[in-house]
């Protein structure tokens, strides 16, 4: 075939094509795996984390044994609850919460997470919404009165460093330990307020300094996920 005519041109670019795309294929279904791995490494941490478990995670000689074994050892339950509150059957570690937040309350099926330690237990809820660039998330723990916020961690897509950023700060999350999302019995959540703008409360947090519009974010996402639970932390009162 003349290397110089038009024909050959376009059967060497498309040989190239397809060698490329196989190449290509080759590497991302090598890589799926490891990838989803780290993701799930990732959230279990991020979950025994809310409980202030695998706080060190990061300094373990081999940090995926090390969050295996914390998650093994502490998380004694998963499941998924429907809106009345009633545990159903369900893959609870790999709901696409995203996905159920958009469904019509009552088609919700969402997770929570039991973490028992020395005797008592801590309820983890996962929650997500919209910052001020791009979602929002993380995990709230509560004490098992179901009232009294144990723990929390966040993170976010696209926050402004130095700003909206500073959710996913241990300073800012530590703000919402003992707090209570139950005001004299009526469900409120917890509240977040411009940094300094109001006097402290068990119901309120101060939010970032500078990042007023992300804070507030993280107080919309949290009344609007733990919204669903409701009906589940009342039939676990009244069973208690």
């Amino acid at each position: 075939m003349n290397r110089d005519s038009n024909i050959y041109t376009l059967v060497y670019s498309a040989i190239m094509v397809i060698i490329v795309a196989a190449l290509l294929a080759v590497a991302s279904g090598a890589l799926k795996t490891p990838q989803e791995r780290n993701k799930e490494i990732e959230k279990k941490m991020n979950i025994l984390t809310s409980v202030g478990k695998a706080i060190d995670a990061n300094k373990a000689d081999d940090k995926n044994t090390y969050v295996e074994n914390e998650y093994e050892k502490y998380i004694v339950e998963a499941f998924l609850i429907n809106i009345n509150g009633e545990k159903t059957e369900g893959d609870a570690f790999n709901v696409d919460l995203k996905a159920e937040l958009k469904k019509p309350e009552k088609d919700r099926l969402l997770p929570v997470f039991v973490c028992s330690d020395n005797g008592s237990k801590q309820y983890i809820i996962p929650v997500r919404g919209a910052g001020l660039w791009g979602a929002i998330w993380g995990y709230i723990s509560l004490k098992d009165d179901f009232s009294t916020v144990y723990g929390a961690v966040f993170d976010h897509a696209g926050e402004t460093p130095g700003l909206g950023a500073e959710i996913a700060d241990v300073s800012f999350q530590k703000r919402f330990a003992n707090k209570k999302i139950y005001r004299e019995g009526k469900f409120t959540s917890v509240g977040v307020v411009k940094s300094g703008s109001v006097t402290l409360d068990d119901y309120i947090v101060d939010g970032i300094t500078g990042g007023t519009l992300t804070s507030k974010a993280v107080g919309k996402m949290l009344l609007d996920c733990l919204s669903n639970y409701t009906k589940f932390f009342d039939v676990q009162k009244q069973n208690k």
